[in-house]
Formats: C-alpha cells, structure tokens, sequence
C-alpha cells in the first residue's frame, strides 16, 4: 500500500492542480456550464444523475469485458498461428497491418447493415480495436526469445511444442502482457464508439444525449468514467501480469 501512495502521489497531486486551475478560470472568466463546466459542476451532476449513469456504467463494462477476452484470444491465436507457420505469417502480417487503417468510424455503419442492430457488430468493432496491439506484442515477445537457449533445447531433443510452451511463451509473456494492457484501455473506447451505432444503454448513448440535449456537464460525466474505466482496466492486466510472471523476476533479480 505505501509502494502504491509513493507511486501515484505525483499524478495524482498534478491532477488536483489542473481541476484547480480549471475551476479557477471557469469561475474568473464566469464561462456558461453548457460551455465549459467547472469540476465541481460535474461532480454535482454525477452524484444528482447518478442512478440513471450506473445503469449506462454497467452495460459499457460487460461489453467491454466480453470484446476484451474476444479481441485478446484472437490476437493471440494469430499471433501463435503466426509464429508456428512461416509461410502463413509472411502472406496474412501484411494484411493485418493494413486492417489498422480503415477507420472504425467508417467501417462501423457497415457492419449495422450486415449484422443488424444486435451486439455482434459490437463485438466486431472491438475485437478489431484490441486484438493487433496483443498480435503485435505477442511476436515481438517470440522474437526475443534467447538463440542461445533454443539451441540448447534443440540439442537435448525438445520437440517444436516443448520449446514453444517451455521456452518461447514464458519468453514472451511481459510483451503479452503489454499489448494486454493497451489492448485494456481500447476495449473501453471501442465499446463506446459501437454504442454510437445504435444501442439503448451506455455510456456511448449517455454521451449522444447529453450532447444533443446541451448537457455539456454530462459529457464530461461520461468521459470521466471512460477515462477511470480505462484505468481500471489497466491496473487489473498489471496486477495480473505481477502475479503471472513474479517468478520469473525474482529469478531475474
């Protein structure tokens, strides 16, 4: 608890600074609220609205959740697909890359028409958000893995399979984790845009109606819980990654 209060107290004492200039210029220059709030306006508002947010909280996280575990177990079965089959990897890596360029919010209404109004096109939006950071990561997490050590296990009759579950995957599970946790916070923002396509509960319905209603505190109410949500998901993936791999640092160390 005191490694984390030592670790934290920077940002957080920044960001106490920041609200307390924001507060400070929007009540010196006496800025409208449907303008820009000052952070004790948005607190109001969340504490008063609050009930009717949760509701919104709740949904976001479930689909948030279910298109992290889909986008990390297809980024990771590509990426293992990738490894284990030269010739695979050197005609479909190329092809993923190019996936990362269509935007999300272009390639969003089209999958309303082909699969309709449900949660599969929301799934589809973040799964193709999440799973190219952990391909990524996984790879290069492969890649480093030591020749020396490989070569020692060639030379004692390790099978393909026992070097890649006894050498290359323990090898490569702090880059996994890594792209796990950029993965984490996407998953949020991906939720959030599929929302926009059309949805009855979220904080991407949240956020359309308190901006179409001049609710500008509101907004800010949603993209708070977006950003803490986002946060809270990373912390979840660091503690995880601390627990799978303490092992391996103490051996380290």
């Amino acid at each position: 608890m005191n490694k984390f209060l030592l670790t934290f107290w920077r940002p957080l004492l920044v960001l106490l600074l920041l609200f307390g200039l924001w507060e400070a210029a929007v009540r010196f220059f006496h800025i409208e609220n449907w303008l820009l709030p000052s952070p004790s306006a948005i607190l109001t508002e969340a504490n008063a609205s609050w009930d009717t947010f949760f509701v919104h909280l709740i949904a976001t996280t479930k689909l948030s959740v279910i298109g992290f575990l889909i986008g990390s177990a297809v980024g990771l079965l590509i990426a293992v697909t990738l490894h284990r089959v030269a010739f695979f990897r050197e005609a479909v890596y190329p092809l993923l890359i190019l996936s990362q360029n269509i935007p999300t919010i272009v390639l969003a209404p089209l999958l309303v028409v082909w699969f309709g109004f449900g949660i599969m096109p929301k799934l589809i939006v973040i799964t193709l958000v999440c799973f190219f950071p952990i391909t990524v990561a996984c790879l290069d997490g492969f890649r480093q893995t030591s020749p020396e050590l490989k070569h020692f296990m060639q030379m004692s009759g390790s099978t393909k399979r026992q070097m890649f579950w006894k050498l290359e995957w323990p090898y490569a599970l702090p880059s996994i984790f890594s792209g796990l946790k950029i993965s984490a916070t996407y998953s949020v923002m991906g939720a959030v845009i599929s929302e926009w396509l059309g949805s009855k509960e979220g904080i991407g319905v949240y956020m359309t109606m308190a901006s179409k209603s001049f609710r500008t505190d509101r907004v800010f109410v949603a993209i708070f819980a977006i950003m803490a949500l986002s946060l809270l998901f990373f912390i979840v993936i660091k503690l995880l990654e601390k627990w799978c791999i303490r092992g391996q640092s103490k051996e380290e160390k």
